[in-house]
């Protein structure tokens, strides 16, 4: 096994790493554990599933930049409809907006400044390294499911009139998709997760840098990954966007093997990015492997909790709600993994 965590096993050696994913080259379909790991059309986004989130207002206490009248607060002064506070008058300052009651008050000149109401802008980085591919028995691989939390999220971002973005990553960033707001571009971003074949290793530092001089907005920023990487350096890459006044969002995708090793007698274990192989008997390591897992998760957490950043588990056995959960702030605080 390779990194702090190991990896769970795995069958056959992952699929050679494609040119580019813009557009990829027709390949048989590949599988784990004899199972496909291909799309069928639509089938991310569940419409009805989500009709029932249409009406909260997300990230409502969220100040960004904005160009376009939407449903978030602006830090810049306009004049919508919304009072903001006073300013003393000087000249040059509009007359329009002197307010008459204050001066006969007050015999001072006092200017009325609004808050102007501004669409956000939502970066969504979906993790695309080949240990993404890993799928438990009777479960779906892991990137499936974080491809449907990325089409649900931007479904949800595009009903509240904010924009989204979509950046695919592996060791490096491979696709990105400048922000919009339209249904055209909600399609787009479906169908680039759709075509999405995992392959390469994992490397989020080294794609947070690259975002860092890529994304020119504020906003929030949400990673979707397993994060089976070296991450000594991955709140330094996420200062970058904090420094900024971003806000993060950190969606930790696992398969239950990946938690407690999966139930074998004897297990060849092959890591899924640099094929690296051991035997083992798994009963004899799987007391240090959950508490080495459960301490790296828990670092994780509590390395974001922090720095204000949130951190939620996703399981692969039910990660769908609680993503949205977590991006709509149901949950208040980072969920740090707890299990005997």
């Amino acid at each position: 096994m390779s990194g702090a965590a190991g990896r769970p096993p795995v069958i056959q050696k992952p699929p050679p790493v494609p040119a580019h994913l813009k557009e990829p080259k027709p390949a048989s379909e590949p599988t784990i554990l004899g199972k496909p790991i291909g799309f069928q059309p639509a089938a991310l986004l569940n419409t009805e599933e989500l009709e029932r989130f249409k009406n909260l207002l997300v990230f409502a206490k969220s100040t960004v930049e904005g160009y376009y009248v939407g449903k978030h607060k602006s830090p810049f002064r306009g004049a919508s409809a919304e009072f903001a506070d006073y300013k003393e008058y000087v000249a040059g300052d509009d007359i329009a907006h002197l307010d008459w009651r204050a001066y006969g008050r007050t015999r001072r000149l006092y200017v009325r400044q609004f808050e102007e109401e501004t669409d956000m802008v939502v970066y969504l980085l979906v993790d695309t390294s080949a240990s993404m591919r890993y799928a438990g028995e009777k479960r779906q691989p892991k990137f499936y499911l974080a491809a449907k939390v990325a089409a649900a999220l931007t479904y949800l971002m595009l009903k509240q009139g904010d924009k989204a973005s979509l950046t695919l990553f592996s060791n490096k960033v491979n696709q990105f998709i400048p922000p919009g707001g339209t249904r055209r571009h909600l399609h787009r971003i479906v169908t680039e997760l759709e075509r999405v074949r995992p392959a390469a290793t994992t490397g989020v530092t080294q794609a947070l840098n690259e975002c860092a001089g890529i994304f020119k907005k504020r906003g929030r920023l949400v990673v979707i990954s397993d994060f089976l990487d070296d991450n000594r350096n991955l709140f330094e890459a996420l200062g970058q966007f904090l420094h900024r006044k971003f806000e993060i969002l950190l969606l930790h995708v696992v398969d239950p093997d990946e938690l407690h090793l999966p139930s074998f007698t004897v297990a060849k274990f092959v890591d899924m990015e640099t094929s690296e192989e051991v035997q083992v008997d798994p009963e004899e390591i799987r007391a240090s492997y959950r508490e080495n897992m459960k301490g790296t998760i828990d670092a994780l957490a509590r390395e974001a909790d922090l720095r204000q950043i949130n951190h939620t588990l996703l399981d692969t056995t039910n990660p769908y709600l609680a993503a949205i959960e977590a991006y709509l702030g149901f949950r208040g605080a980072n969920n740090v993994l707890a299990r005997p």
